[in-house]
């Protein structure tokens, strides 16, 4: 059963691990990655588009996949999803999807000038080696590449910190994968991850953060592709340490990913619940310190004893004479029958609380 955050502590053996320009674990706040993917269809413009978006929305990075067509497929590679209406193949989709590595590097500075993370998702060794000249330091592995011993090597060659998505792996498999990783000594962060575009609710697997946790050590979050704030508010309230989204500008785009995101808004939403979550993580209450500093307003909300009606001085007190009322200024209800027989030297109204001052 998946613990709750006051029962989950961050774990002390769990050290942070950088993802480019920043660190990512337990005791920090959750890291939201925007993925853009191929939701920008191949224009330049709205690629940089999602950088201002995404930054406008809060996000911590943004997040693409860096396609060369004749390095990773092949005439016979059929689509996912039959979607495009302009290409025949999906050779000549991802050959549409390509920039050059002078645009590549326009939308690195673009992302890093605007505060973001910038990371991309390489699909054959001559991306790897292309992000590389661009600075990045973090790879982020999708499912369909979990087992490409080549990425993985082109990468540990390199160095950086490598982020592992487990979508459609065994847990034996991501045993190996993790090993595999830290003989590089690399660092690691896996995603638990559901490969369906978009994800039941009922598939998301929201436990399996703490099965990776657990047993692998390593920081771990969510890659999500519901469509739908709900998994990703959920892992960060159980103490994901990264949350990864699909984005797009607004639901009725075109593209294959598009039921399976979340929009600009919805991202902004996620990446406030973020910092909400880590605030009250953050910072526990002392229910006794707490109630101290809080006697004012106490006070305020509580009552005192007061008379049901005016009464004239001289007046022997009995107990259906008197009554509670705002503020708990006065004489306390427990006193109260510390006043039953006592005699009014003055009068009072109705309209305030009794005090000793006005009893013999």
């Amino acid at each position: 059963m998946p613990s709750t955050v006051e029962n989950n502590p961050p774990d002390s053996r769990i050290e942070p691990v950088p993802v480019d320009d920043r660190e990512v674990g337990p005791g920090l706040p959750p890291f939201i990655i925007a993925e853009v993917a191929q939701a920008h269809d191949g224009s330049l413009g709205t690629a940089h588009a999602y950088v201002d978006a995404v930054a406008d929305a809060g996000a911590h990075a943004i997040k693409f996949q860096t396609h060369i067509a004749a390095e990773e497929s092949t005439f016979d590679e059929p689509f996912r999803v039959r979607f495009s209406r302009q290409d025949e193949t999906r050779y000549g989709y991802w050959t549409r999807m390509e920039f050059t590595p002078e645009q590549w590097k326009d939308l690195a500075e673009h992302a890093r000038t605007r505060g973001l993370t910038f990371l991309s998702s390489p699909f054959s060794v001559a991306a790897v080696e292309m992000l590389w000249d661009l600075g990045v330091r973090a790879w982020k592995i999708g499912s369909g590449e979990f087992g490409s011993r080549g990425l993985l090597e082109a990468m540990g060659k390199r160095g950086g910190t490598i982020l592992l998505s487990t979508g459609m792996s065994r847990m034996e498999e991501i045993a190996q994968g993790v090993e595999i990783v830290r003989s590089m000594g690399m660092g690691l962060v896996l995603f638990q991850c559901t490969s369906r575009y978009p994800t039941p609710l009922e598939s998301v697997g929201i436990h399996v953060i703490d099965e990776l946790r657990e047993r692998f050590h390593c920081p771990v979050g969510l890659s999500d592709h519901s469509g739908s704030v709900f998994p990703g508010l959920k892992a960060m309230a159980l103490g994901a340490d990264l949350l990864e989204v699909h984005v797009t500008m607004d639901r009725r785009l075109f593209g294959p990913d598009v039921k399976a995101s979340v929009t600009v808004d919805e991202l902004a939403f996620l990446a406030e619940a973020g910092e909400a979550f880590f605030t009250m993580e953050t910072n526990p209450v002392d229910k006794d310190r707490a109630a101290e500093e809080l006697q004012e307003m106490r006070r305020m909300f509580s009552k005192s004893v007061a008379p049901r009606q005016a009464l004239p001085v001289g007046t022997v007190l009995t107990r259906d004479m008197l009554t509670l009322k705002k503020p708990g200024t006065g004489i306390p209800e427990h006193d109260m029958d510390r006043l039953v027989g006592r005699v009014l030297k003055r009068a009072v109204p109705a309209d305030r609380l009794l005090s000793w001052e006005d009893v013999e």
